[in-house]
């Protein structure tokens, strides 16, 4: 059974970003693949670019789709083993993820971190419970601690839009209001390192990411420094890891502009916050990538679930 939880289930990443460039030209190429199976697709909070490409991407394929919201549309779901069930939640992991087994092929998770438990988030207790007791395989559309969907559509993005072999890549730290998540990060390093790219991390002194994600990437404090010569820029904000979940910097001067980005392409996962993490110039000039990255969404989506599919008897 072939599961998609994280970067390190891809066995080969140039042969999968090459087949998810041929799926682009051909989208029904495989049409027949998944014509007698169903996708399951479970979201524990909010969506837009992974629920519809995710979607797209299973019919191109001949799936038929579920969906279900949790917190509007089901039953509020236990995860600890050995609870006594006596407050809030009506039906434990153990079920559901059963249950679900029966009606679906293949299960796509959607749950994000909460931010206030370190240990918790990286326990993936909601994706992992479903890994457990479900018996299909299991797609994560991202987690407490990753996002491999955006980081395999990140990829085909700087694969289709490079100039040269080896382009220098840069992700960036932007300010934010809130507090978010360091998924989108740490999957986008971990492809980094899998491509063995010309890669550097750039961010204020405080926002390290794990060290168990990061390992010997290059750091740079000066973000003038790290953009310099750069030919992609991946701006995304992250909350404290040391201090977890924390906004301890709201440094306005890290927002990207024209000046900062020269003649490199921009990149974000989206949504993005205008003249805030990045000024309007940016978005709506021919250097942005941002609305190229959402329509690779599918075709990641498309390659990931081929592979699984291929894995079913």
């Amino acid at each position: 059974m072939k599961h998609y939880l994280s970067i390190n289930d891809i066995d080969s990443v140039n042969g999968w970003v090459e087949d998810a460039l041929a799926l682009k030209k051909k989208p029904l190429a495989f049409k027949k693949l998944g014509r007698k199976r169903t996708i399951g697709l479970l979201f524990f909070n909010n969506s837009l670019r992974t629920r519809l490409s995710t979607q797209k991407a299973a019919m191109n394929l001949g799936m038929k789709v579920m969906i279900m919201n949790f917190g509007k549309d089901g039953w509020a779901l236990e995860f600890e083993d050995g609870t006594i069930m006596d407050k809030g939640n009506a039906e434990h992991v153990k079920e559901a993820a059963q249950v679900v087994s029966q009606y679906c092929d293949i299960l796509g998770i959607r749950a994000f971190a909460s931010l206030k438990n370190r240990e918790a988030d990286e326990a993936e207790l909601v994706i992992n419970s479903f890994k457990k007791y479900a018996s299909i395989p299991v797609l994560n559309m991202e987690s407490s601690v990753g996002h491999p969907l955006q980081a395999l559509t990140d990829l085909i993005t700087i694969e289709e839009y490079k100039k040269s072999a080896d382009p220098k890549i840069v992700l960036s730290w932007a300010p934010h209001p809130k507090a978010l998540p360091q998924a989108v990060a740490n999957s986008f390093i971990e492809i980094m390192q899998l491509k063995n790219a010309n890669f550097t991390i750039t961010h204020p002194e405080g926002y390290e990411l794990d060290p168990k994600v990061t390992k010997n990437s290059r750091i740079e404090y000066d973000q003038e420094k790290a953009l310099k010569d750069a030919d992609f820029v991946y701006v995304k904000n992250w909350s404290n890891y040391k201090n977890y979940g924390k906004v301890i910097n709201q440094d306005k001067n890290w927002m990207i502009t024209e000046k900062k980005l020269g003649n490199a392409k921009f990149m974000h996962c989206l949504p993005v916050r205008r003249n805030v993490v990045v000024e309007d110039a940016v978005l709506d000039g021919n250097q942005s990538l941002v609305i190229e990255q959402a329509n690779n969404r599918t075709f990641a989506a498309q390659i990931v679930l081929k592979k699984m599919l291929e894995t079913l008897k």
